[in-house]
């Protein structure tokens, strides 16, 4: 009982403090109210963050009536005045609620450790939904790319830096020290977006390999007793073989992007010799695409999908026959790409040039090749046997694919995808239709 009851006044002491925060007029005290909330929403029980997010959601909401009598004084007159007094009326106080907690000590991460708890919540409190745009809006200002600062992390950075970089690498795991002492070596680079208020914190990171050409194979490259490269004019090609986001609060925050083209051009002016900039990239959840029929639905229309795609397509899925025995019961009767017949072979090829070259800018493309693409990269090779590790053959039986970044023609690309074009290679539309 006295467990609840404390529980309770947490809460009210919570709620209380953003009353008090969003109705302050003056400067004066804003930055000891701005903590006196970050202080208190700290002293909540996990169970709590419903009722808390909940109070910010129904009672900082604009008010209708103001914002009905402003749309439509703006409607019938567009001034400047009824311009801005819209602007003013429907603009949630709940954002101004976060500027002000933005004055506190550390009050960012405050505010980007609130987002990372709200996001957990969403499946079950789908209206909170309006308390994150709220916070997304305000995270995407705070996070522009022009405010972040990009380091390179080597050896001698910051042991809290690297801690971060084994703890956060989601694409190909970090064994220990060895393994990340390799991957900072003179042939390799890893570059990492800070912001201002959170020095010490990484937000995301891109590790890359510089090599003599393009690999197709992924091993060589996280391979922590593989030898280094020391030449550097044999340096030419630059490969992003994985990026990593490292706060899961800015989630939807746009930085990777932003990363990688500021990452080739700083490659380039100190590598010259550098001419091509690819990755070697993963194909997560295609062959769950394949399992369930290679399905293009609405992302691709009838008309797009061409009678000879078609075909390879269905032709491709009778090759494999997982209707009669599924992928899984296929890996674990020992399935593996070095063994595959070459008819299993070109089937799998076939299915993923499809599923990344014509599904990409939908809904359900590939979110690996719609952040490449849409970054204006170009679809350029489908590899074989890329990735014989355990998760390489569950989620696409081993291939990886290399995007091609032309510094000439990102931007043209990138306007491409963005109306529904995916530029790729030759050799990829061959592997469509073989």
């Amino acid at each position: 009982m006295l467990e609840k009851l404390a529980k309770a006044r947490n809460l009210s002491k919570a709620n209380n403090a953003v009353k008090r925060l969003i109705s302050e007029r003056g400067e004066s005290n804003a930055v000891s109210m701005a903590d006196d909330v970050v202080n208190n929403y700290r002293k909540l029980a996990k169970d709590q963050h419903i009722p808390f997010f909940t109070y910010l959601f129904e009672k900082l909401n604009p008010q209708v009536d103001a914002v009905l009598k402003a749309a439509q004084s703006f409607a019938a007159e567009a001034t400047a005045r009824n311009y801005i007094l819209l602007q003013k009326v429907s603009e949630s106080p709940r954002q101004e609620l976060f500027r002000r907690l933005n004055r506190a000590g550390h009050g960012t991460a405050a505010v980007v450790q609130m987002r990372r708890d709200l996001l957990q919540l969403l499946d079950k409190k789908p209206e909170l939904a309006a308390v994150d745009f709220d916070m997304r809006h305000l995270l995407t200002s705070w996070f522009n790319p022009g405010f972040l600062k990009m380091h390179r992390v080597d050896w001698k950075s910051p042991a809290e830096v690297l801690e971060k970089l084994i703890q956060h690498e989601a694409v190909h795991a970090i064994d220990g020290w060895d393994d990340l002492r390799r991957r900072l070596q003179p042939d390799r680079r890893c570059f990492a977006f800070f912001h201002p208020q959170l020095p010490s914190e990484p937000l995301i990171f891109v590790e890359v390999a510089l090599l003599p050409e393009i690999p197709t194979v992924i091993t060589p490259l996280v391979d922590k007793k593989a030898e280094t490269v020391d030449q550097p004019s044999q340096y030419k090609v630059a490969v992003f073989y994985s990026i990593s986001n490292c706060e899961p609060g800015l989630r939807g925050v746009s930085m990777g992007n932003f990363l990688i083209k500021r990452v080739a051009e700083q490659l380039h002016a100190e590598f010259p010799s550098l001419k091509t900039f690819v990755t070697l990239s993963p194909i997560p959840g295609f062959m769950d695409w394949v399992s369930a029929g290679a399905n293009l639905g609405e992302d691709v229309p009838a008309e797009k999908l061409k009678p000879n795609f078609r075909a390879a397509r269905d032709h491709a899925l009778a090759t494999l026959k997982l209707d009669s025995q599924s992928w899984t019961e296929k890996l674990s009767a020992g399935w593996h790409p070095d063994l595959a017949p070459p008819k299993e072979q070109e089937a799998l090829l076939c299915l993923a040039s499809i599923y990344l070259g014509l599904g990409s800018t939908g809904r359900n493309g590939n979110p690996v090749a719609k952040f490449h693409l849409g970054n204006g990269a170009k679809l350029h090779l489908v590899n074989w046997a890329g990735d014989l590790s355990r998760k390489g053959l569950r989620q696409s039986a081993g291939l990886m694919v290399n995007y091609l970044y032309d510094l000439g023609n990102v931007e043209e690309n990138h306007e491409k995808f963005a109306n529904g074009e995916i530029v790729y290679s030759r050799a990829v539309g061959k592997l469509m239709a073989p």
